[in-house]
């Protein structure tokens, strides 16, 4: 079982809950696991795709290849400035 805690109002709206669990039969990276659950995690794509989601992984900061396996702890919070929050790097 995986536990996807969801932060931010819209992620939470998008999603319909905060916190989720999900079976996981192998392991795999967050965003395959994300597109395998896509009923109950898809719309948190348009947010990744556009780079304002925060991934961490059991306490540490992950990325969409970060590995996931059973009885790990996703926890995605949603970026309302990514350059300055952190969840994308700005070069000036």
């Amino acid at each position: 079982m995986v536990t996807v805690l969801l932060f931010g109002i819209q992620l939470r709206d998008a999603v319909g809950d905060s916190e989720i669990l999900i079976e996981s039969a192998a392991p795999t990276t967050v965003r395959k696991f994300i597109e395998a659950n896509q009923d109950r995690l898809g719309a948190v794509l348009p947010y990744l795709e556009k780079s304002e989601v925060l991934i961490m992984v059991n306490k540490k900061v992950g990325t969409q290849d970060s590995a996931v396996k059973d009885g790990d702890t996703i926890k995605f919070t949603h970026q309302f400035n990514p350059v300055f929050e952190g969840a994308r790097w700005h070069n000036p």
